[in-house]
């Protein structure tokens, strides 16, 4: 009877220790699984094909900060650069996220690019992705933001600059009504009449275009774009103009660079620069275009042999309807609106213009751009 007993009680042993040790290798088993995940340093499964679907910006980060996969709005914003996050107000709030673990949300201003000082305003909500990662997904309020003060500045200067032309229309067509009998005058005032109407139609056009730059945003369907081809697309529209006014176009220091943006709005900007290059230069002198990138800025630059600007003047160029020379804008047709067109075509893309110049000697109008990289962490569209 000992002896069974002393089996039994060793077959229980047995089974409890078992037992333990199978729960043992279990626990570490999950433990084994749950190292693993920690140190994967991939991103979880199905959040990069989420990242790749949205039109919004977003981004999921590592502890670190570095940035494990961006959408290509999140690029286009300059969000990332490099890999990693740009601005500090957003570095702070996925801090914040860490810290309590309770997901955040917070209207941000932060620089639109590395230069200048145009802004963005993003609704941005932050939550842990797991317990390694977070996610953000930002949403750009800064259209919404423009679009009052833009109302404001159209009703003052359509109001402003459309009183001249209407009333010269008004008043040459009663002179013509009084010359009715007069062929030579008739023929006068009615070309007249036809420089003003071309004049008052560039200056509601040009309103428009800077209107519709205020208030929208540029960049809300980006596109890889080669800045050789914008270039070579500004200089074909000035080439016949330049040729009439015995100008010679000359382009420089072809780049492969590439930028993010809306290639209409962009060809538009160095389309004004060049033709102002033209317009203001004397016949036999040339216009000089030259692109050329470095530390990931694109820079594009317009030079001329013209007149120059004077000193007193280069702060204001970029101001809506100013004008260096009256008498010459008139001659040349210009509206005043060309430049603050450059500006703010430029600013939507996070970059800036700047201008030297030297009366009697010529200008040279600078557009920089940050250079699109190319990232790992980028998802979107191609270069074409």
């Amino acid at each position: 009877m000992d002896s069974t007993w002393l089996v039994l009680i060793s077959l229980a042993l047995g089974l409890v220790i078992g037992a333990g040790v199978v729960a043992l290798l279990l626990v570490a088993a999950r433990r084994g699984e749950h190292a693993a995940t920690v140190v994967n340093p991939g991103v979880p499964d199905g959040i990069g094909q989420v990242l790749d679907a949205l039109d919004t910006a977003a981004l999921v980060v590592d502890p670190s900060n570095n940035v494990l996969k961006a959408s290509a709005r999140a690029i286009s914003l300059g969000l990332v650069r490099n890999d990693v996050l740009v601005h500090p107000e957003v570095v702070d709030l996925l801090a914040r996220v860490r810290s309590t673990g309770e997901p955040e949300q917070e209207t941000l201003t932060v620089a639109r690019g590395r230069f200048g000082d145009a802004s963005l305003l993003l609704e941005a909500r932050a939550s842990r992705l797991g317990s390694r990662y977070v996610l953000l997904i930002a949403d750009d309020h800064t259209e919404s933001l423009r679009l009052e003060e833009v109302r404001r500045d159209f009703i003052a200067n359509i109001s402003h600059e459309l009183k001249t032309p209407i009333a010269s229309v008004g008043l040459l067509a009663e002179a013509l009504e009084m010359a009715a009998d007069e062929p030579l005058q008739v023929r006068r005032f009615a070309r007249r009449l036809g420089e003003e109407s071309a004049r008052l139609a560039r200056i509601t056009q040009d309103i428009i275009d800077l209107s519709r730059l205020q208030a929208k945003d540029a960049l809300a369907t980006p596109e890889l774009l080669r800045v050789d081809d914008l270039v070579a697309a500004a200089i074909d529209q000035n080439r016949v103009v330049a040729e009439a006014r015995e100008v010679g176009l000359a382009v420089r220091n072809k780049s492969r660079a590439e930028v993010w943006g809306d290639e209409t709005l962009l060809v538009t900007a160095i389309d004004n620069l060049v033709s102002n290059a033209i317009n203001y230069s004397l016949p036999g002198t040339r216009v000089g275009v030259g692109v050329r990138s470095d530390a990931g800025v694109v820079e594009i630059t317009v030079t001329d042999q013209g007149v120059g600007i004077p000193e007193e003047d280069l702060e204001r160029v970029f101001e809506r309807f100013f004008r260096v020379d009256e008498a010459r804008a008139r001659n040349t047709g210009g509206t005043g609106l060309g430049l603050s067109i450059v500006k703010h075509a430029v600013q939507n893309h996070g970059g800036d213009v700047r201008v030297w110049s030297q009366a009697g000697r010529g200008s040279t109008f600078t557009i920089r751009l940050p250079e699109a990289e190319s990232s790992s962490t980028a998802s979107g569209k191609e270069s074409r």
